[in-house]
């Protein structure tokens, strides 16, 4: 069975920065497997004067410039139809906004199910704010900074969502066991050949062929890292007997120990 294309414009006044980002990795991969169709489109052209102005001075003063709502609007209008023809479905809006609802895992597997998506990426100052009243369906921020522009933002939000797509990944688990996949917390550490590394060797556990050891390692690591460096994900975790067992253990051995084999 056909997989249905997921179709994702960006709006932006930089389109060379928005492809280029995506010609390669992940992103590439999926437009090249036909999962994914990655457009963009620039409210330049759109613009109604010869200048091919999108900006003005904002009203009440103040330092830079602000977006115009015209040639805005008509490109939003643009990149939904377009994704419109491709998908079938209404278009979510996407403003890029450090005003925006924080994305993280739980918004990005929201957003998987919405298949016409319009990334809108502002600059200067903004955007006008009748465009947000009018147009947009939901603001998101990246972070707590300010960019230059929207396009890094936007393609941070598009590489998150290309990933959880089926089919884009070489192993169909490899988003399943990402940080913040697995109950919200952050991954255990990973290791590869060679054994020994600058002095530094593999757990023992890893190789012991062991598979319920190994399981409960993974485990142990990935409870302990989330409450060393981000200990208020733990608050959202319904954690088991186990779990507060393999987490005392990683307390109590700094994570150097490993559970033993069962």
């Amino acid at each position: 069975m056909e997989q249905d294309v997921n179709a994702i414009a960006v709006v932006t006044l930089f389109p060379e920065l928005v492809m280029a980002v995506s010609s390669g990795g992940v992103t590439g991969r999926a437009i090249d497997k036909g999962i994914v169709a990655l457009s963009t489109f620039n409210p330049r052209d759109y613009a109604t004067d010869r200048h091919r102005t999108v900006d003005d001075r904002p009203y009440g003063g103040g330092p830079g410039m602000v977006m115009q709502p015209g040639p805005l609007v008509a490109a939003i209008d643009g990149a939904a139809e377009a994704n419109r023809s491709i998908t079938s479905c209404d278009p979510l809006v996407v403003y890029m906004s450090p005003q925006g609802r924080q994305l993280n895992h739980q918004l990005v597997i929201e957003l998987t199910e919405k298949r016409n998506l319009v990334l809108v990426a502002g600059r200067y100052e903004g955007i006008d704010e009748r465009v947000v009243n009018t147009r947009i369906d939901l603001e998101v921020s990246i972070g707590d900074f300010v960019l230059s522009g929207g396009e890094l933002a936007a393609m941070v939000l598009a590489d998150a969502l290309v990933r959880q797509l089926p089919g884009v990944l070489g192993h169909e688990s490899s988003a399943e066991q990402d940080s913040f996949a697995v109950d919200g917390l952050l991954d255990c550490p990973h290791y590869t050949r060679p054994e020994l590394f600058n002095g530094q060797v593999v757990p023992p556990v890893l190789l012991s062929g062991d598979h319920a050891a190994i399981a409960d390692w993974r485990r142990m690591q990935s409870l302990g890292r989330t409450k060393q460096r981000r200990p208020e994900l733990l608050n959202e975790v319904r954690l088991t007997r186990k779990d507060q067992q393999l987490l005392a253990l990683y307390t109590n051995e700094d994570g150097s120990k490993e559970p033993e084999p069962k």
